[in-house]
Formats: structure tokens, sequence, C-alpha cells
């Protein structure tokens, strides 16, 4: 994964926790640089590392760690210099999820080698909508979550409720997510 992936992990865990638990963090991951460089790729094991070890320093699920890092994914790409290519993508939910591969591939222009996922929607109603999701990385899902729950606050929907209706499995190559407001 590219380096900003793993700056806006640090960039939480500082935030939310504390230095000290990033350091620690860090080390036991085994990463020795003082920072990541946004555009340059890195394993994706060590994406998954730190991870994991923020789930051991912080206590928490490491699920639950991956849901408050994808809601917190939406705030932080847009002060990262992605405000704008994320407002083009978009006026409310609906439309920006139905354009989220577009996204993707403006992306891909400038960080070449990129693998995101595949999004798609079915069920789009006045109030709802469902986002298939697919991608070659596995137990991705908990973040996608805080994405969609980040986007409803990007679109002021508040009140909205997001579950995973279904799994990925070995009929199906792809997970379900609902979105009601």
């Amino acid at each position: 994964m590219y380096g900003l992936v793993n700056k806006a992990i640090q960039d939480l865990v500082c935030t939310k926790f504390g230095e000290d638990k990033w350091i620690e963090i860090k080390e036991m991951s085994n990463f020795e640089d003082d920072y990541f460089i946004g555009m340059q790729s890195y394993p994706d094991s060590l994406t998954y590392d730190l991870v994991k070890n923020a789930a051991k320093v912080l206590g928490a699920d490491a699920s639950v760690v991956m849901e408050a890092f994808g809601e917190y994914w939406i705030l932080y790409t847009a002060n990262e210099g992605y405000g704008e290519m994320i407002d083009l993508a978009g006026d409310n939910l609906a439309d920006f999820l139905n354009n989220l591969d577009m996204l993707h591939e403006r992306v891909n222009n400038i960080m070449p080698g990129l693998v995101p996922p595949q999004f798609s929607t079915r069920n789009s109603t006045a109030n709802s909508i469902d986002l298939i999701y697919r991608s070659k990385r596995e137990g991705l899902t908990p973040m996608v979550m805080g994405l969609l729950r980040g986007l409803c606050k990007k679109f002021n929907l508040e009140n909205a409720k997001v579950e995973h209706i279904q799994q990925k499995s070995d009929i199906i190559d792809y997970h379900v997510f609902r979105v009601q407001w």
C-alpha cells in the first residue's frame, strides 16, 4: 500500500492516543524510519502489522481499529490535498458511491501501481443504497464500514445506518453494504 495509508494510521494514533503509543506500535511492527513517504509503495504486510499492533497497544479489536481508521481516512485524505478530487466525485452519498471507481482511476494517475478495490451500487432509492465491494486484499471490510460512516458524516447524514448485509464466500466474490438514511 502507499505510504499515504500508513501516514494516516500514524496520524490517527498520534492525534487520538499520543505519540508514545505510535512509537510503541511502529517498533512492534519493525518500522525504523521516522515517517512514511506518502507516494512510496510499502508492503501490504507492514500496513497489516501496524493495524494488528495498534490493536494490541490500544487494547482494541483489530476490526474496531480498522473501522475507526476508515472513518478517519475520509477527513485525512481531504486534508492531505485530495479534497477537490473527493468533492468532484459527487454532491451526495449516492453519486459519490456510484463514482468510487472513477475516483480511484484518477488517483491511479498520480499513484502508479495502485491496487484499489472495485465498487458498484444497486438498489438505490431516495433514502438507501447498496454498495458492492470487491478487493484482492482480505480483512478490509471493517475499514469499508468506517469509510461509509465517514462519508455519511461528510454528506450530513448523521442518522444513517450502515450494515454489512452480505459476506464474500466461495460462491460470490464480493461483500455488500447497505446504507440507509
